[in-house]
């Protein structure tokens, strides 16, 4: 079978690992175009496409994919499917139909759930206990095709967003061999999505990873978790400048406070909440590495009663 790979973060090398160990010829791969980083001009260029030519692949990285020139190319490539994961693009229908089978995405949810560009961190923050990755037919509107295969992920109660998109990422691309080689002999079954449990997972924004002190320790531990590593979680220090933290512990043992107040506990760094405290294990203030909260918390000499958070 005949296929153009599209992805473009570490998530989707697996996949692209997987579709070439199976035995799949993969005529091209279809990325993001070089980014600056966040400190200077300098460009960078994707994970994979750092990887696809390190293996010798055709790398195409138009900066729009709907460009009449790129679909010519890409139909000239006579594929038979396309596999695609996180790449970044909308895919319209010139583009789609340049494919002989269509585009199959793997997306990070039990689809209908969490369509859109957040789905592992939208689960996490809104306290799921099951996920997975769906393998659907690409279609126009956004994460809504026929769904051809699908596997289930636990969610464990201390996984971070980083966490869970690494094990989706591994589980689903044997999904997408699978996939694609049914579309290829005749035997996919692709089943239309259901109109109950949609849900749609927006992107992160800054303001969604700001702590809020005062809610309930496991809303503040989900938020946490499900913004680690990206868009990294953040409060302001009692100086009133932001600082990112890390994963949040809750702790019922412990008696709880006036919500954002900063305490040492048995050599533990504890913030009050809504509830419970959380035990708190890193944070960098703005233009510092991270560093464990209880060295932060000797090394800064605060007051007692000092507190995260806006006041």
């Amino acid at each position: 079978m005949r296929v153009l790979f599209a992805g473009t973060p570490e998530i989707a090398l697996p996949t692209l690992d997987a579709l070439l160990a199976s035995g799949m010829d993969v005529a091209a791969v279809l990325t993001r175009p070089d980014a600056t980083g966040r400190r200077g001009a300098t460009l960078h260029p994707s994970p994979v496409r750092v990887h696809a030519e390190s293996l010798g692949l055709r790398v195409l990285t138009p900066e729009k994919a709907s460009d009449p020139a790129v679909v010519e190319e890409v139909g000239a490539l006579e594929c038979d499917g396309a596999a695609v994961v996180a790449y970044g693009q909308i895919l319209k229908p010139p583009l789609l139909s340049a494919v002989r089978l269509g585009w199959v995405n793997l997306h990070f949810s039990l689809l209908p759930a969490w369509r859109g560009a957040a789905p592992v961190q939208r689960a996490i923050m809104s306290g799921d206990d099951v996920t997975g990755a769906s393998a659907f037919l690409i279609e126009e509107d956004l994460d809504t095709g026929p769904i051809l295969g699908s596997v289930t992920e636990v969610i464990d109660p201390r996984d971070t967003a980083g966490d869970l998109l690494a094990r989706l990422a591994r589980t689903g691309a044997p999904l997408m061999v699978d996939v694609l080689r049914s579309l290829m002999d005749g035997t996919a079954s692709p089943m239309p999505q259901g109109s109950d449990g949609v849900g749609y997972a927006a992107k992160l924004t800054r303001e969604d990873a700001e702590v809020r002190w005062d809610l309930p320790s496991h809303i503040v531990d989900r938020r946490v978790r499900g913004c680690t590593p990206a868009p990294g979680a953040w409060t302001t220090l009692p100086s009133g400048k932001p600082a990112k933290i890390g994963p949040v512990l809750p702790r019922p043992d412990l008696p709880g406070g006036v919500p954002g107040t900063l305490r040492l506990e048995s050599g533990v760094m504890v913030v009050s909440t809504g509830t419970d405290p959380v035990e708190l294990s890193w944070i960098a203030p703005a233009g510092k590495a991270a560093m464990d909260a209880a060295a932060w918390w000797r090394g800064a000499r605060l007051s007692e009663g000092a507190q995260l958070g806006e006041a």
